[in-house]
């Protein structure tokens, strides 16, 4: 059953789903990274940056667990290296012991890793997934809730105090490097996250995701060749939430935006040592 859906979504490859950002950048020509169906023998390790890598010796994440399931198999974006297959089987136990419901985990990587023809620049060596917002009824078929209205840049009614559990329950793993969230939650949690602010350091505000938080861990002490992020600025990150909702800033915004979305969908120059990978990578 899994082959066979990794081979339905591989043979949507060239067109690929719509934009988690809303951008919806098609492919650049062919993607062998899209057509792969499964991961590679070998020890783990993730290569290169979260936006130009692979991924080797990839492990797949069961289609449900212990607080969490797989809540798009069709789309064959759930491998991941085993350090992120740990620490999502970890927070959905948390999830369970905490009473918070279930994680529908939305895309890890694809099952060798490399640049997916749609929906994002990064997911590429194993080490990010997004995790949808709920409003924490288990479902066979779970669906998104938007926990913030883009228009008015404000939290919906459904936004509550289980998303603030969740995303610290997250945030708080040392094998995190960070947490993208909406700009409108992140300036939520500045506001009422409570004298215990640690934590709040990890959550970055960036577009959208206000359907789904995007978690990112640091590279794993086996991969020698993982390409880490520039560390975040000490603090809690609660001065810069407003250039990212001040009107004044929008020229700013889209200009930064346009660069991101340029990188999507299109296969970028990776490391040597993914060709052994996917022998037709350019």
């Amino acid at each position: 059953m899994l082959a066979a859906t990794l081979l339905v979504a591989a043979g949507r490859a060239s067109a690929g789903p719509a934009s988690d950002d809303g951008a919806g950048v098609p492919a650049v020509g062919p993607n062998p990274w899209a057509a792969v169906t499964d991961p590679s023998p070998g020890p783990p390790r993730s290569i290169g940056g979260y936006s130009a890598g692979c991924l080797a010796g990839g492990e797949q994440l069961p289609a449900v667990g212990p607080g969490f399931r797989v809540a798009e198999p069709e789309r064959a974006r759930f491998t991941a290296h085993p350090a992120m297959i740990g620490f999502l089987r970890d927070l959905g136990a948390r999830v369970v012991r905490a009473r918070l419901g279930e994680l529908p985990v939305g895309d890890l990587s694809q099952p060798r890793g490399g640049p997916a023809p749609s929906g994002h620049a990064s997911h590429q060596t194993g080490l990010d997934a997004d995790i949808w917002y709920v409003d924490g009824r288990g479902r066979d078929r779970p669906r998104k809730v938007a926990m913030v209205d883009l228009e008015r840049n404000r939290v919906t009614a459904a936004y509550g105090r289980r998303v603030q559990r969740i995303l610290k329950l997250a945030a708080s793993d040392p094998r995190v490097d960070r947490i993208f969230v909406n700009p409108v939650i992140k300036r939520e949690l500045c506001t009422r996250g409570g004298k215990d602010r640690a934590w709040l350091h990890k959550l970055r505000p960036w577009w959208l995701h206000h359907e789904h938080f995007h978690v990112r861990l640091s590279c794993p002490a086996a991969s020698p060749e993982c390409q880490p992020q520039s560390a975040i600025a000490a603090g809690d990150g609660c001065a810069e939430v407003d250039w990212w909702l001040r009107p004044k800033a929008e020229a700013e915004r889209s200009e930064k935006r346009k660069r991101y979305r340029s990188k999507q969908g299109v296969v970028p120059g990776l490391p040597a040592s993914c060709r052994a990978l996917v022998p037709s990578t350019p």
